[in-house]
């Protein structure tokens, strides 16, 4: 258990410079084109998602799903997987070269396929933008295809750490950017050649720098890898087979994110919309990549290895541990950011009142936060027994859900019965009910293959959490209160919407600890292993 602390205290504390910097990078861009009213912010925002997108196909739907596992497994090998991941990279770069290209080659339709509700002169800008954030799409694969190869060697560090330095690259841009051709330009008329290279420019380079500095690591692996097309003889055909469940999951997941886009872009220039959406789940990510990806990782290459040696018990065994100490931070930050939700909604909108618009978003999409969590492990376990059918029709029942529950947020704009100021908010309700329903069929048939999973313990676990949450979370809503409410300074500026934000979580944190202490959670003590590694890394 002691290498799994020390490998969750690197991803965590990498986690943590990366998310914060990466904060700092969406602050910066959003002074430069603002977030909910803001035209241009939304065509910049389809057209940053379209690399984004793919890379969500290619990272999450290939190769975590499957290479972590496959390289363990022939890390058995004589030559320790060479041969393997030699062509294993070969065809990587070649696939995401020819990706790149037609990509670029398609890019207007791209656009149009996210953004046809999008006015003339906006899909235009739009589509300039994606011409420079197209590129990203090659160096994010690279960034994947490496970071993934150096965890399943268990050198977690860099694939956490080298994103600030994108970060930094970015901010640094975006400040130039601001200097250079003003702040706030929300207006599409305002964007010229030169502005929109700039700001769209420097979205890439920072992509390029992330991937070029995780390659300085390659020695870490102790693999020498060398171009190699003879693609036969070392079982990529069962590679093929796995990945295409995988594949398939994500380009679901992917179409009904579209249908989403599509749907909530009506709401551009009127409301939250596709801008304001993204920063939203930004926010509603950040303790879901510092909790769930730096405790979570490490496990996932542990129960690989369980699995790969038929160690169902053990496997039982990570899952249930797992999900306790996931849970334990989840449901405080679920918590601790439900009352904190205008003051951080703050942070990425420039107003008062665009803050508690993007903040209604967001605590729909909170409703989701902890399943989410829960179906990080669930999932996973699926792939550690090389298992990517199973998933896939679980996320194709989520992928219905989403897309029926966002044709019906649009259906009660168009009858007048929604706002359509509320439409971003009802589309994130549907995608956190989806993730609700989607962790119930993933866990029953989890358990139909692996027998009991100790669910009973885990759910008593989790309710105490809970128990602890509620006055964690009054008290936090009451420091709100005291410090102004919505009238108050913690929403007046973005400065002070982070100040209020730390303060907020700060109370609620306190109230959750000491609840729990006297309640006597067991997992209180590995969390306390846990966070005083992070804080000795950091």
């Amino acid at each position: 258990m002691s290498s799994l602390g020390r490998a969750s205290a690197v991803i965590g504390a990498g986690t943590i410079v990366s998310r914060i910097t990466g904060l700092l990078r969406t602050i910066v861009l959003v002074s430069a084109i603002g977030a909910v009213n803001s035209r241009a912010g939304d065509a910049f925002a389809v057209a940053n998602q379209l690399p984004n997108n793919l890379y969500a196909i290619i990272s999450t739907g290939i190769l975590t799903a499957v290479i972590v596992p496959q390289i363990v497994k022939v890390s058995a090998d004589p030559d320790g997987g060479r041969a393997f991941i030699s062509k294993l990279f070969t065809l990587g770069t070649v696939v995401l070269v020819a990706t790149t290209a037609l990509a670029m080659a398609v890019a207007p339709i791209l656009v149009q396929l996210y953004a046809n509700r999008f006015e003339p002169d906006q899909l235009a800008l739009a589509t300039a933008f994606a011409y420079w954030c197209l590129p990203q799409i090659f160096f994010y694969g690279l960034y994947a295809l490496v970071g993934e190869t150096l965890n399943a060697r268990r050198v977690f560090g860099p694939f956490t750490w080298a994103p600030i330095v994108n970060n930094v690259v970015s901010i640094a841009g975006f400040l130039l950017f601001i200097v250079v051709f003003g702040s706030d330009l929300v207006a599409v008329s305002e964007w010229t050649p030169d502005a929109i290279a700039w700001l769209a420019g420097t979205a890439t380079l920072g992509i390029v720098v992330q991937a070029g500095v995780l390659l300085l690591f390659w020695r870490r692996t102790g693999i020498r890898v060398r171009p190699d097309f003879r693609w036969r003889g070392v079982g990529l055909n069962h590679i093929g087979r796995l990945a295409g469940w995988t594949f398939l999951m994500v380009l679901a997941g992917q179409l009904a994110g579209l249908v989403q886009t599509l749907i909530v872009g009506e709401a551009s220039g009127s409301g939250a919309s596709v801008f304001a959406m993204q920063n939203a789940w930004l926010i509603f990510m950040l303790p879901y990549s510092i909790i769930v990806l730096s405790i979570g990782t490490p496990y996932f290459t542990q129960l690989s290895e369980h699995a790969v040696a038929g160690r169902d018990d053990e496997v039982r065994s990570d899952i249930g541990r797992s999900i306790r100490i996931l849970g334990l931070f989840i449901v405080l930050a679920t918590a601790a950011l439900g009352v904190a939700a205008i003051p951080a909604s703050r942070i990425f909108t420039n107003s008062s009142e665009h803050a508690v618009a993007a903040a209604v978003v967001l605590l729909c999409y909170l409703v989701g936060l902890i399943p989410l969590a829960v179906l990080f492990v669930v999932q996973r376990t699926f792939y550690a027994y090389g298992d990517t059918r199973t998933p896939f029709f679980f996320t194709l029942f989520q992928c219905v859900v989403v897309v029926l529950t966002a044709l019906l947020a649009s259906a009660l704009v168009a009858g007048d019965i929604l706002p359509l100021e509320y439409l971003a908010a009802a589309v994130a309700l549907g995608q956190s009910l989806a993730s609700v329903l989607q962790v119930i069929v993933a866990s029953w048939l989890l358990h139909r293959r692996l027998g009991d999973l100790g669910m009973r313990r885990t759910l008593l676990t989790l309710g105490r959490f809970t128990l602890a949450a509620i006055p964690a979370g009054a008290v936090g809503w009451l420091t709100f209160q005291l410090l102004g409410g919505v009238d108050g300074w913690t929403v007046a500026d973005k400065l002070t919407g982070a100040i209020g934000t730390m303060l907020i979580g700060g109370a609620c944190s306190l109230v959750y600890v000491a609840v729990l202490a006297l309640l006597r959670a067991p997992e209180l003590t590995t969390a306390t292993d846990l966070a005083r590694r992070l804080l000795k890394r950091g």
